[in-house]
C-alpha cells in the first residue's frame, strides 16, 4: 500500500471539503445589490456547486473502493489545490470589486450632496450610522439583511433629491404646503432614478420607504408593520444626522438632545425596539460616523 498517495488523497478530500464550504459562502456574498447576478447566472453556480460536491464524493469513492496509484494521487492533490486557488481568487475579486465601487458610489453622492449645502456629507454620515446600528442588532434581525445591500441604499437614501428644485432645497426658512408636496416625492424620484439597475431592486423599497412612520403617518401612510426593517434603520439614522447636522435653516443640536429627541419619537415616528438599541451604541461610536465636514455637536425643522 503506497501510504504517501492515500495522505495525498485524503488531504485533497479535506482541501475538497473547505472548497465547497467557502464557495457556499462565495454564493451568499453574491446576493447583495452590487453581485446580485440573473437567474441563469445563479443556475450555473448552483450546477459548479453540485460539481465541487460530485468531485468530493469521487475522491472518497477513489480512496474507499478504488485502488490509486501516485500518478492518481498527485492528479487528485493537484486538482484540490487548484480548485481552492480559484476559490480564493473569485473571493478576493469579489471583495475588490465591492470596495472600488462603494468608493466610487460614495463620490458620486458626495457630488450630488454637495449641490445642496444642507445635505453636504448627510448621505455618507447616514450610511456610517446606519452600519454601526446594524453591528448592534441580534443575529436574528441581521438574518435576512445584507449588509453590502444595506451601506448602498442608506448611501443612496436622498437620492431623490436630484429631481428637487435647488430653490426647495436651499430654501432658509420653512417650505410651504406645496413646496413640502414636492420635496415629499424625493424618494419615488430616487426609486426612478435607480430602476435602470436591476439589481438594485431588492432595495429600493428600503430607500422609497426610509420616511414612513411607526404610527402610519409617514410621506405614503404605510403602518409600521409593513415598513422593511432596513427602512427602518435608515429612518433611525437619518434622523439623527438630521438633528445633529448643521443647516442653513437652523442650528445643530447636540448628541444629548438628539438622543432624547429620537427617545421621544419611538413608537411614533422610529421603530421601539431599534431605537432602544441605538441608545445603547456609545457616544464616541456615533460621534466618529461624522465625515470631516459635519461638526456634530440638528433640528429646529427636520427637513429631511
Amino acid at each position: 500500500m503506497n501510504y504517501l498517495t492515500y495522505i495525498m488523497i485524503a488531504v485533497g478530500a479535506a482541501l475538497m471539503v473547505l472548497n465547497v464550504i467557502n464557495y457556499i459562502r462565495f454564493m451568499k456574498s453574491t446576493g447583495d445589490v452590487l453581485s446580485g447576478s440573473r437567474l441563469r447566472d445563479k443556475i450555473w453556480t448552483v450546477i459548479a456547486l453540485v460539481l465541487l460536491s460530485f468531485f468530493l464524493i469521487g475522491y472518497i469513492l477513489v480512496a474507499v473502493f478504488g485502488n490509486p496509484d501516485m500518478l492518481m494521487g498527485m492528479i487528485l492533490f493537484g486538482g484540490s489545490i487548484f480548485v481552492s486557488i480559484v476559490n480564493y481568487l473569485m473571493t478576493k475579486l469579489i471583495e475588490t470589486v465591492k470596495e472600488r465601487s462603494i468608493d466610487v458610489a460614495e463620490v458620486i453622492i458626495g457630488a450630488i450632496d454637495a449641490r445642496d449645502p444642507n445635505l453636504n456629507g448627510h448621505s455618507r454620515h447616514v450610511q456610517n450610522i446606519t452600519m454601526t446600528l446594524f453591528r448592534y442588532l441580534p443575529t436574528s434581525l441581521k438574518a435576512d439583511i445584507d449588509p453590502v445591500s444595506l451601506e448602498y441604499a442608506s448611501l443612496m437614501h436622498d437620492v431623490g433629491k436630484l429631481g428637487i428644485p435647488e430653490s426647495i432645497l436651499n430654501k432658509p426658512g420653512k417650505l410651504s404646503d406645496d413646496e413640502w408636496k414636492i420635496m415629499r416625492q424625493h424618494p419615488r424620484i430616487g426609486i426612478e432614478v435607480l430602476k435602470p439597475l436591476h439589481s438594485f431592486r431588492q432595495i429600493m423599497p428600503w430607500i422609497e420607504y426610509h420616511h414612513e412612520r411607526i404610527d402610519g403617518n409617514g410621506y405614503y401612510k404605510i403602518p409600521g408593520d409593513k415598513i422593511p426593517l432596513a427602512a427602518k434603520i435608515i429612518a433611525v439614522a437619518d434622523t439623527y444626522s438630521a438633528i445633529t447636522m448643521r443647516r442653513s435653516y437652523k442650528d445643530p443640536k447636540t448628541h444629548e438632545e438628539a438622543i432624547n429627541i429620537i427617545r421621544d419619537a419611538a413608537g411614533t415616528q422610529l421603530d421601539a425596539h431599534l431605537v432602544e438599541i441605538f441608545c445603547t451604541i456609545p457616544k464616541e461610536e456615533l460621534l466618529s460616523c461624522a465625515p470631516p465636514k459635519i461638526g456634530i455637536t440638528g433640528d429646529s425643522e427636520n427637513r429631511q
